[in-house]
């Protein structure tokens, strides 16, 4: 099986399952293959906004039932945690509508919002438009970078020529850079030992 059959045809579970787990890695991958007609965008997307809204759904009430104990096991989580804390206390709607964007946090926080004793049915709600926006935004961030690198191999093969010469000229420079350097190295040491057997001569 070709790696083109094995994207499309389970392709889409990659895709849930890894916005489920995590984040934007597998999404990014997958709106490439959308570009390239591995995948359809819609479905990407699609698929991608069920996996990233049921998985912190679940994360979130898993807060709720023991979110600070998780938390309080995991040392590396507690600097975290403040942060999203202290995040939660100044700005708690764009927090929960964008903490899948926020680098460094995106795991922990479900965890933190579910034990912080937000309502179900407010974060419900908020969920529901922060993984919709994630899930467009991403997808599309994932198919264009496609189209750009599409693009740029095309104007690469133009230029082939001219960068193949680029590479053995660079290549060359540092190969008789090398040879120069080993060259004084061996001059400097035939210098010592000339001088060395000059003052003994004395």
């Amino acid at each position: 099986m070709s790696l083109e059959q094995i994207i499309t045809e389970y392709g889409y579970w990659a895709i849930f399952l890894g916005t489920f787990l995590e984040g934007e890695t597998i999404l990014i991958i997958g709106g490439f293959f959308a570009h390239s007609a591995h995948l359809v965008l819609p479905f990407v997307i699609l698929l991608a906004f069920a996996g990233t809204f049921l998985g912190d759904q679940l994360f979130f009430y898993l807060g709720r039932i023991r979110g600070m104990v998780v938390v309080e096991r995991r040392p590396s989580w507690q600097a975290k945690a403040t942060k999203v804390f202290r995040l939660l206390h100044n700005h708690q709607v764009p927090v929960i509508i964008g903490f899948r964007f926020l680098y460094g946090i995106r795991v922990v926080t479900p965890f933190i919002l579910g034990a912080s004793g937000i309502k179900p049915a407010r974060f419900f709600l908020l969920n529901l438009l922060g993984a919709a926006s994630w899930a467009l935004s991403i997808g599309l961030l994932g198919y264009f970078l496609g189209q750009t690198i599409e693009l740029l191999l095309e104007e690469l093969k133009r230029y082939e020529l001219l960068v193949f010469c680029l590479i053995i000229a660079t290549g060359s420079l540092v190969w008789v850079s090398y040879l120069w350097r080993q060259h004084q190295k061996k001059k400097d040491v035939n210098s010592a030992l000339r001088e060395e057997k000059s003052e003994r001569g004395n």
